[in-house]
């Protein structure tokens, strides 16, 4: 692709150096926001959500303490998620899983996630020979996770982060920036409990995630904050018999970061859009409770809501629907999402499907994201 294109490309992509937004759609920003897409295709067909489901290989970038509860007592699991698949070919976000179960009430796992930006061709002159610049961010983490009773745990996350984004020829004080950040989850699973007409069994769970220092691309640059992140649900399995089971989940979601509330002003005084306080990360978190210009209600605008629905028969075959809302001034995602799963003896193969609803188009508009599970019995 030509570097203009491109370039417009990745600064598409990369709102995360985005200082200012509009007076009427005050989006909050942030550095690496690729950790705030569904990294796996399970969850991606749920309404993008896993705080609160049924533990998996996953599990990691939703709620790490699910792992306790996990039978299988370790696997391997690998996604892949195109982006902008309409426009381009080479950008996307791959993740790697792995758990195991160290005894009946604890656990560890580590992932790696990797989102690339694609090759770019720059041309100083267009007589010049192009060369290719491969902006990319990752993240690489480790969790343990301990049983406190019978019915809930807790787990504690440690991240490294690195965003390099940098285009020398275009930006030559640019960088590579880095971070590091913790996790705090929690996770509640009931026994199987006897209705009047089914089983059931009621599930919780929440995750505060990538607590950490902001990000700089220079030296002397601005810092930007890290996509803080507070999750919180809750889900029940109906058991209707041995072979068939339906799930509903449900999942609330909160970015931790400072509402861009700070005017912009022109040269005649008037506003003309907001930008987020300069403060510390920690002081941007209680920050992010009350901060927004309209007060609480536009506070209650900033939550996402997410509904999931998931029936499974015989361990074997899984359908999958869900929705995702987000109010029209923070971002206006809206969409449906489709899914199935295959149970295949130690291997899980998943696949899901993305249908937008709102007039802004989601990058993974049509998008077809896969899912793979190796399970060590």
């Amino acid at each position: 692709m030509p570097l203009t294109s491109r370039f417009i490309l990745l600064i598409f992509l990369f709102f995360t150096i985005s200082t200012t937004i509009s007076q009427e759609r005050r989006v909050i920003t942030t550095a690496v926001p690729f950790l705030m897409i569904s990294a796996d295709a399970r969850a991606s067909g749920l309404g993008e959500q896993g705080v609160a489901t049924s533990p998996d290989a996953f599990s990691q970038h939703w709620n790490p303490s699910k792992y306790a509860f996990l039978e299988n007592r370790s696997a391997v699991g690998v996604s892949y998620t195109p982006y902008l698949s309409k426009l381009v070919s080479d950008v996307f976000l791959a993740n790697l899983n792995y758990y195991k179960v160290i005894n009946d009430r604890s656990s560890w796992s580590t992932s790696f996630k990797y989102f690339s930006l694609g090759d770019i061709d720059i041309l100083e002159n267009p007589q010049d020979v192009p060369y290719l610049e491969n902006p990319n961010e990752f993240t690489l983490d480790a969790s343990y996770t301990l049983k406190l009773n019978q019915n809930f745990s807790m787990g504690v996350t440690g991240r490294f982060l690195m965003s390099d984004v940098k285009l020398q020829n275009i930006s030559s004080d640019s960088s590579s920036a880095s971070s590091f950040a913790v996790d705090i989850s929690g996770f509640y699973q009931s026994d199987e409990k006897a209705y009047e007409k089914f089983n059931g069994i009621w599930r919780f769970g929440f995750n505060i995630s990538n607590l950490g220092p902001r990000m700089s691309y220079d030296e002397l640059g601005k810092k930007y904050f890290i996509p803080t992140n507070f999750k919180i649900g809750s889900a029940f399995d109906f058991i209707f018999d041995s072979a068939n089971k339906l799930s509903l989940n449900l999942e609330l979601n909160k970015l931790l970061v400072p509402t861009p509330s700070v005017p912009i002003l022109n040269s005649n005084n008037q506003i003309i859009g907001y930008e987020q306080a300069d403060v510390s990360f920690l002081s941007g978190v209680f920050k992010s409770f009350g901060d927004a210009p309209e007060g609480f209600s536009e506070e209650m605008k900033e939550i996402t809501l997410s509904l999931g629905l998931e029936y499974i028969y015989n361990d074997l075959f899984a359908l999958r629907m869900g929705y995702f809302g987000e109010n029209e001034i923070k971002g206006a995602r809206k969409y449906f999402t489709f899914g199935t799963g295959f149970n295949l003896n130690e291997i899980d193969l998943d696949l899901s499907y993305l249908l937008s609803t709102s007039e802004v188009i989601s990058p993974l508009e049509n998008t077809l994201r896969f899912s793979f599970t190796y399970n060590f019995n």
